[in-house]
């Protein structure tokens, strides 16, 4: 499927045709709606635009879930896991409300917005938080799909996307518990990658090193991770290139699952970008660059 679309637009269409034939789901935004939102024109009775309130948001997100409705809560992903993550946790940890958190503007995705608005710490944190599922879809088509099971699931969720990019992924959704080969190991180093950019890196790389596998994955919470794992069995060492910072990564919760394997991370670093530029140069001044992959590769080679 070719996207014609960002992930952070597919979410907003899917939702809308999901709402035509589920009267539960509700969509709740942060101010992030624009002048139009396709939603809001076909349902406005279920459309709650909250302002800059992002805790009271999730909130009433658990209030109505209470009711029995499906609330869909969107707002940047740094005031979602970060800015309202007593609320996060409490609701939909502690208590485990059917809240769907979709959290555009993850990693460096805001790129010129600035250290306010970037978020390499939201894993971390949601990981943390028992019983709710993960997922950072890469294109269209599979945030679409991701929006599907969150829809159809009756658990939290945190579903984290990017900004405006088109992404074009010319490879079927991974699914819950899948794995995505981009391409085939014929060796013991495999790629995984997690979201758009770090997709495209590791694509970038194997282009030059066709021996490398590569293991794309969209739900990575732990409970997800454990059911993907026999199908990475083959690998002997994972190489897991993120958007992400190092503590409380995917790398890190893949390394707590295979002790007998030797897990390396690609990662934003520890650094705090303070210049302006668009996000392939943010990500390049944070490290996260085609050549930092190849060479996490080859040192695990030496």
């Amino acid at each position: 499927m070719t996207a014609t679309v960002s992930a952070r637009e597919a979410y907003r269409l899917e939702l809308t045709e999901l709402a035509a034939d589920d009267p539960r789901i509700v969509c709740l935004e942060a101010d992030l709606g624009g002048p139009s939102h396709c939603f809001q024109d076909r349902f406005p009775d279920r459309f709650l635009n909250l302002g800059i309130a992002e805790a009271s948001a999730v909130d009433i997100a658990v209030g109505l879930a209470s009711a029995g409705l499906r609330p869909f809560v969107s707002t940047f992903a740094t005031f979602a896991a970060l800015r309202a993550g007593e609320s996060v946790k409490l609701g939909l940890g502690y208590l485990g409300a059917p809240v769907v958190l979709v959290s555009p503007y993850g990693g460096v995705s805001g790129a010129w917005f600035g250290p306010t608005h970037h978020c390499l710490e939201d894993l971390a944190v949601m990981q943390s938080l028992p019983g709710v599922r993960i997922a950072v879809p890469a294109g269209e088509a599979e945030t679409r799909e991701a929006i599907r099971a969150a829809a159809d699931g009756d658990w939290p969720c945190y579903v984290r996307l990017g900004r405006n990019e088109v992404f074009d992924a010319s490879f079927a959704p991974a699914g819950r518990g899948a794995v995505t080969w981009l391409n085939p190991m014929d060796g013991d180093t495999c790629l995984v990658s997690i979201g758009e950019k770090p997709t495209a890196l590791c694509q970038a790389v194997t282009e030059g090193e066709p021996e490398l596998g590569h293991a794309h994955l969209c739900w990575v919470d732990a409970e997800s991770l454990a059911l993907a794992l026999p199908q990475l069995a083959g690998a002997r060492r994972l190489v897991v290139v993120e958007e992400h910072r190092a503590a409380g990564s995917v790398a890190s919760t893949l390394a707590l699952l295979l002790p007998d394997r030797e897990v390396r991370s690609v990662n934003a670093g520890a650094d705090w970008s303070t210049e302006g530029g668009n996000h392939d140069e943010t990500l390049a001044a944070l490290g996260l660059t085609t050549s930092a992959v190849l060479s996490a590769v080859l040192k695990g080679n030496q």
